[in-house]
């Protein structure tokens, strides 16, 4: 039976630092980080999608939190093929004569190839402290399940060794019919975590709430149900409030899960204002899950195990 652990898609943001989820006395980036590490043992990086960390910032978060404190690294945007802003690229490494946005084909190979270095000189500090969970690769909404998007989903993988690696999809051909069942295998053969999630369904980018172990790690991100997740802006799309019968639904369904896999890390992204937290909180006593619990403390959730 494997351990549920519960937190966020972020713990700065800028809605969330202007919510009143911290004290007003918490007001540097240190406390924070501290602060939501007394309530939470798992949170996500969302900054690392559009720009790599530098190794003194990753080397920060280690000092600031305590053993068993995971963090859950999403990757760089150009990586994923998302088209990314020029200046999100360290300068050195900026192509001459090129603005506005760019993707992986506008990058030299040796530019690209120390994007990744740089990269994994972030993770270093986490994965050395025993404090990284797992690269998360998320990929656009127009990548389109095919052979060609599953070598380039290994390829992706195999820069990413010796990490963990979650990939989620944002087109439902990943989960559909005969290619779903395919999805799965092709995960597991290559020891790749499937990230399950939860989001507004009836779009193309809509991924059903299936729940699966592909790995040793499972993921579950919650996205919220917004009227606005095809139209809306960033604060828009997450702008949802989840009432305890939903996230009770849950419960029984996240045991399950917890059968599967060694750890479940399941993350609340419904990140406008502190909504996220609070849900997140309320998840966890749901779950019966005791947060940021004694190292050694056996955390599994009540009645599961």
């Amino acid at each position: 039976m494997g351990d549920i652990r519960v937190g966020t898609s972020s713990w700065a943001d800028r809605s969330l630092l202007a919510s009143g989820w911290y004290p007003r006395s918490v007001n540097t980036a240190a406390g924070r980080l501290a602060y939501y590490a007394e309530r939470f043992d798992l949170v996500e990086v969302d900054t690392s999608y559009y720009a790599v960390p530098a190794v003194e910032t990753t080397a920060a978060w280690v000092e600031r939190t305590p053993p068993g404190f995971t963090f859950d690294v999403k990757a760089f945007s150009l990586f994923t093929g998302h088209p990314t802003p020029v200046d999100a690229l360290p300068r050195d490494l900026r192509p001459a004569r090129h603005t506005g946005r760019l993707r992986r084909r506008d990058l030299p190979e040796d530019a690209y190839d120390e994007l990744w270095a740089r990269f994994h000189a972030a993770l270093d500090p986490l994965a050395t402290a025993g404090r990284l969970g797992a690269v998360l690769l998320q990929f656009p909404p127009w990548l389109r399940y095919g052979e060609a998007a599953k070598r380039r989903i290994t390829e992706l993988a195999r820069r990413c060794q010796p990490h963990r690696v979650a990939v989620e999809f944002r087109h439902s051909s990943w989960l559909t019919g005969t290619d779903g069942v395919d999805t799965i295998d092709f995960l597991r053969r290559h020891e790749l975590s499937y990230t399950c999630v939860d989001m507004p369904q009836g779009h193309p980018s809509s991924i059903p709430p299936i729940l699966v172990a592909t790995a040793e790690l499972a993921m579950v991100r919650f996205h919220g149900h917004s009227a606005d997740w095809v139209e809306g802006g960033k604060e828009d799309k997450f702008r949802y409030a989840y009432s305890d019968a939903e996230l009770g639904e849950w419960v029984g369904p996240l045991g399950e899960l917890a059968e599967q896999a060694d750890e479940v890390h399941v993350l609340l992204n419904n990140c406008c204002g502190g909504q996220a937290q609070r849900d997140a909180q309320r998840l966890a006593e749901l779950l019966g899950e005791p947060l940021c619990a004694p190292v050694g403390a056996d955390r599994r959730r009540a009645g599961v195990g």
